[in-house]
């Protein structure tokens, strides 16, 4: 039997009704760490199809089980998450979101309909492999500490210790049918600051008996920027924004603190430890010196996502065995962050793109916006690409 065109033919007979999925998932979505109806409505398709699994895990997560014939033998294990985002869908699609204010902005709803119909042609095809594959319906992705990180701490590998964990994740920027991979350092650890800084505020044209917490702030800002590029180590990404600065005063009246918010990112985790306490050092040293002082907070995000390189090597090369070489991506470095990376801190490890780009579009609706669309042709690559390398990765050794 030529596995790669069963594959293919058996998601061609289901990918009707995972595309029904799929539109039902996208019309309800959930924020993070809140997706009870996501996570029941996935169990009752697990109970329909005869699949043993974990429930719950982290209050919403799900771990699915499914035995080849011979228990003995690899441990794989594929991973989507759940979650939606705070946004106003304004898609105008017929399944757009039926919950105000909340959409599956980046393509979730993708990723738990590509896993389902995965787990179903798998499933098909167990006679045909050995070992036991994982299927991890993940909670909360866009929300710190991050649900990977959770689920590690509730030993969601105690009894099954994978050999290897898959993932993978829609992109906008590339056409249906593309699948894009990266080895080594992919994705850039997330850490959010907030910074309070604290003067003596009054009214604003009697300077000579404030402490300006506007100045202080607008020179950390500068500050900041200036140090970091400098101090960045040759050739390190370092990304460090502020898309929040409250300063709750009037024309003629200076407040006594102000409050700044942003992310910092980077490809070193090294360097990213000593950009903390730099960030703490400038933003002190420059408040004190003007009269003030500042409080800094540091919450430690996402770690830099690491495709492990022999994974990505040999799957690269699966890829292109099913849908060939001319349809694989070489991926540059994304400054995006993702906690699937706490996966990869602890198991070899690999995360890859599927285009949802709709074929000859003049142009791409980026992630996280109100409009973005997925191409539900997306759905037969995620489908048969993820149970092609599943199936590939458990029967390499063969």
């Amino acid at each position: 039997m030529d596995i790669r065109e069963s594959i293919r033919k058996h998601t061609s007979e289901i990918l009707e009704d995972i595309t029904g999925i799929r539109r039902h998932l996208h019309k309800n979505p959930e924020l993070s760490f809140r997706e009870f109806n996501t996570s029941g409505y996935i169990r009752s398709l697990l109970d329909a199809w005869g699949f043993e699994y974990k429930f719950p895990v982290v209050d919403t997560g799900i771990v699915a089980l499914l035995h080849g014939k011979n228990e003995d033998g690899p441990v794989i294990a594929l991973r989507s998450d759940m979650d939606g985002l705070p946004i106003k869908e304004q898609t105008g699609l017929p399944f757009s979101s039926a919950n105000e204010g909340v959409m599956h902005a980046c393509g979730h709803d993708i990723h738990m309909s590509c896993l389902l119909g995965t787990m179903r042609v798998l499933q098909e095809h167990r006679e045909f492999f050995n070992g036991k594959v994982l299927f991890i319906f993940q909670p909360g992705e866009e929300k710190l500490p991050g649900g990977a990180k959770l689920m590690l701490e509730e030993g969601i590998f105690n009894e099954n210790q994978p050999d290897l964990i898959l993932a993978q994740h829609v992109l906008p920027e590339m056409e249906v049918g593309k699948v894009g991979f990266r080895p080594g350092e992919y994705m850039a650890s997330s850490d959010e600051i907030y910074i309070t800084v604290k003067g003596k505020g009054g009214h604003g044209a009697l300077t000579e008996n404030i402490h300006d917490p506007v100045l202080m702030a607008s020179n950390i800002l500068i500050s900041l920027q200036q140090e970091i590029n400098r101090g960045s180590p040759k050739g390190t990404p370092t990304v460090l924004s502020f898309g929040k600065v409250i300063a709750d005063g009037a024309v003629n009246v200076i407040p006594d603190e102000v409050r700044i918010e942003g992310t910092f990112r980077t490809m070193h985790e090294t360097w990213r430890k000593q950009a903390h306490t730099l960030i703490e050092q400038v933003a002190s040293g420059i408040a004190s010196g003007m009269g003030g002082k500042v409080d800094v907070e540091i919450r430690h995000g996402y770690p830099v996502l690491i495709n492990d390189r022999s994974v990505t090597r040999s799957a690269r090369s699966y890829a292109a065995s099913l849908i060939g070489e001319e349809n694989i991506v070489d991926m540059d470095i994304r400054m995006t962050a993702e906690d699937f990376a706490w996966f990869s801190a602890h198991y070899p490890s690999m995360m890859y793109r599927i285009g949802v780009k709709a074929p000859g579009a003049a142009k791409m609706i980026p992630l996280h916006t109100s409009r973005f669309i997925a191409d539900e042709g997306a759905i037969s690559t995620g489908i048969n690409m993820m149970s092609w390398l599943a199936f590939s990765f458990l029967t390499a050794k063969e």
